[in-house]
């Protein structure tokens, strides 16, 4: 059987064909729910169909999860890194197609779709030497004979949801971790981008087949939102991690909650870059243009607000909406283009009905503010002139809309990044090293990842991801995020024949 377009014949080098099972579950591909289709966003065109889950395909993998993590948490910490150091290399070997795969579904450019990808590997080849530094604290002892140090233990099962936006770098931050700190993962991905989800677990499910593991170490579902409330509900999964809206994670969060379970969340931003009077201009105007217009504006971290010095207003909007006018929209396939298709057709209306809400509420359009007229769900880059007290302007519109603001004072600009309630990522562009520190302290941003000098978005793996306030404080990837996918304990050994007690406490 072969794929409607020639096209899409380079699927079949990941395993993928025009209909697939979008569940592997214990080891085995099956797929007993309804049968749904991944679209291409740039033509609406059906690329491949796929078998999504049901619940009892989600209880079969719990069921075989559960006993897989009871072996694979014996193994040892520098093992299992070597097993996630062969995923990055198998994903290495299929980097191209897979980046390919992610720009045909998800509709980024290819340059991010392998970049996607890409930032798997480097969470990979991180993964393998952190599973070599798991190490706990030795803690001295206020009482003779006493010993007190930190142990880090598996929590068992990690539960993975991913959205479209990054259907599996999201994963990598979060998989490659807990299968180093000896956890059993089971993944949800995004319901629009099956594809890539099977694709990816293929690559796991090779490499835990190679080395003659248990398929159930990695469990991965194509399903709906009623897979997603199986995982949140799910009491054999201790740590959650949800990438979504702020919305629906407060949702999630509260599920977990109630059954005393642990949240990692990545919800909504609303990022602003500022650049004050003595900011280098052109690396600012770069910079900007990459941050909302790259992923047509629907990552996390793509700058929606772009706060001006009044002294140089008018210059860097001037040198903005000349490069505005050079975007070359169109296939994300095709050599050259920077701006691609909005994931859905549902997005696309979302835009519309946003660019309605911003002229209600005063917005001036300087360029863009409308959809292209095409089988795809492509739109215009839009820069949109407001205040920053309108209401729109809290909200989150996933789209390539950036707003431009005036202020006067840096004490303006960082009220005016700390203003809305999402608190992900924000950029200052500066030169002076007084301003530099005021930013990026106390008084400063307020964001979990406050940048200088270089956009919001493209964050490097090495450090903490994550954001505060609406955005839900959860933190992902790099830095001690290992620490959220284990259990610690504090252990106090007694090696002598007395009971001195704390705090020179007499018990009889």
């Amino acid at each position: 059987m072969s794929f409607a377009k020639k096209d899409y014949e380079f699927l079949k080098e990941i395993g993928l064909g025009p209909s697939n099972r979008g569940c592997y579950v214990n080891g085995a591909w099956k797929g007993s729910g309804p049968v749904v289709t991944s679209v291409n966003p740039s033509d609406n065109q059906v690329i491949a169909e796929v078998s999504a889950a049901s619940i009892h395909d989600y209880e079969e993998g719990m069921q075989a999860g559960f006993e897989a993590a009871k072996l694979w948490m014996q193994v040892p910490a520098p093992q299992r890194g070597e097993i996630v150091r062969q995923i990055g290399d198998a994903l290495r070997a299929k980097l191209q197609q897979l980046g390919r795969l992610v720009s045909l579904e998800m509709g980024k450019i290819l340059a991010e779709g392998i970049g996607e990808v890409q930032e798997i590997i480097d969470m990979c080849d991180f993964s393998v030497g952190l599973s070599r530094q798991l190490n706990g604290l030795i803690i001295p002892s206020e009482r003779p004979n006493h010993m007190m140090l930190e142990m880090w233990n598996p929590l068992g099962i990690v539960g993975v949801i991913t959205a479209f936006n990054f259907p599996c770098a999201v994963l990598g931050w979060n998989a490659c971790i807990a299968l180093v700190c000896g956890n059993c993962v089971v993944w949800k991905g995004a319901p629009t981008t099956p594809l890539i989800t099977i694709a990816m677990t293929k690559i796991v499910a090779g490499v835990l087949e190679k080395n003659n593991l248990p398929g159930a170490i990695f469990t991965s579902l194509c399903g709906g939102a009623e897979v997603g409330q199986a995982i949140a509900k799910d009491t054999r999964i201790p740590l959650v991690s949800f990438t979504g809206s702020s919305q629906v994670g407060l949702m999630v969060q509260k599920t977990v909650n109630e059954r005393y379970g642990k949240c990692l969340l990545e919800l909504s931003g609303n990022n602003a870059i500022i650049i004050m009077d003595d900011a280098d201009i052109q690396l600012a105007v770069r910079s900007v243009l990459f941050a909302a217009v790259g992923t047509a504006g629907q990552r996390c971290t793509t700058c929606r607000r772009l706060l001006l010095h009044e002294n140089v207003y008018q210059k860097v909007l001037d040198q903005l909406l000349d490069v505005y006018k050079q975007v070359k929209i169109g296939d994300p396939l095709e050599k050259g283009t920077l701006l691609g298709p909005l994931h859905t057709r549902a997005a696309r209306e979302n835009f519309e009905k946003g660019i309605q809400k911003i002229k209600s509420q005063g917005g001036k359009i300087l360029i863009g503010g409308s959809v292209i007229e095409s089988e795809g769900n492509f739109v215009q880059p839009t820069v949109v002139e407001i205040s920053p007290n309108s209401d729109v302007v809290k909200e989150e519109l996933f789209a390539p809309v950036l707003y431009v603001m005036k202020f006067q004072t840096l004490k303006e600009a960082i009220e005016i990044n700390n203003s809305v309630p999402q608190g992900l990522s924000s950029s200052i562009f500066t030169r002076k090293p007084e301003v530099i520190f005021k930013w990026i302290g106390p008084q400063g941003s307020d964001c979990g990842i406050v940048n200088v000098n270089i956009p919001t978005n493209g964050a490097e793996i090495g450090g903490a991801f994550g954001g505060e306030k609406a955005t839900g404080g959860g933190r992902e990837a790099g830095s001690d995020s290992w620490k959220q996918y284990m259990r610690r304990s504090t252990c106090t050994i007694n090696y002598g024949s007395e009971l001195p007690l704390a705090q020179g406490i007499n018990f009889g």
